[in-house]
């Protein structure tokens, strides 16, 4: 058994694949927190859009 932790703990083989997941994985989390900000943006710019148009209406009905 010994042996076997010993040479799983000086392969290097799956480390490579190791890191690349982990940089993947920041990756997406940027990706997520990026979209979400857009989202925001996004939502807030329709609301504002939506605010004037109802006030252009009630000025015009006027």
């Amino acid at each position: 058994m010994t042996a076997y932790l010993k040479r799983v703990l000086k392969d290097s083989t799956g480390t490579s694949a190791l890191e690349m997941g982990l940089i993947l994985s920041l990756v997406v989390l940027t990706m997520l927190g990026a979209l979400q900000s857009f989202s925001e943006e996004t939502q807030s710019t329709w609301e504002t859009i939506n605010t004037k148009t109802e006030e252009a209406v009630q000025k015009a009905i006027k």
